[in-house]
């Protein structure tokens, strides 16, 4: 009996283990993305992203793979200032196979608070952003005159959505 309580707990502890080391890759991995961005560093930003990946940005039109997203913010990057996030909030959660992660963050951003979430893979032994989706926080008292501002353009946007 006892022997089967001491290696219960010897599992549950390492797979604790496991799991916090891998959180702490994946936050070392967003880190170090945000970081290769806010120092204009096109080459490392985007060798922190799986090969094949996403990201969707604030507008809504902004929903690009990975070759589209370089093209897209290749000239910020030239320009040596491309955009800057710190994180004020992090959260990560780990798959059992501890080969996929997805996570949710509150960043610091020049558009004031924004929300980064998003889904890391592991591929080839390394954490790599797959998928991320960028929003600006609105909060709640403030929704009805953002809705208002941007009345027109998602009024544009959804005729043109819907005939296609």
């Amino acid at each position: 009996m006892q022997k089967i309580t001491f290696l219960s707990l010897l599992f549950f502890f390492g797979s604790f283990a496991f799991g916090q080391n891998e959180k702490t890759a994946v936050n070392e991995l967003l880190e170090n993305w945000h970081k290769a961005a806010a120092e204009a560093n096109y080459d490392n930003y985007f060798t922190l992203m799986a090969p094949v990946s996403v990201f969707i940005g604030t507008d809504a039109t902004e929903n690009w793979n990975k070759q589209e997203f370089m093209k897209w913010s290749k000239p910020y990057f030239d320009r040596g200032k491309a955009w800057s996030f710190s994180t004020l909030e992090r959260n990560i959660f780990i798959a059992e196979d501890g080969e996929l992660a997805w996570f949710d963050e509150l960043l610091d951003t020049q558009m004031g608070i924004c929300r980064g979430s998003g889904v890391a893979t592991k591929e080839d032994g390394r954490w790599k952003v797959k998928h991320y989706v960028l929003s600006i926080a609105i909060p709640n008292e403030n929704v009805d005159a953002v809705t208002a501002l941007k009345a027109e353009f998602d009024k544009d946007l959804i005729s043109r959505l819907r005939s296609n």
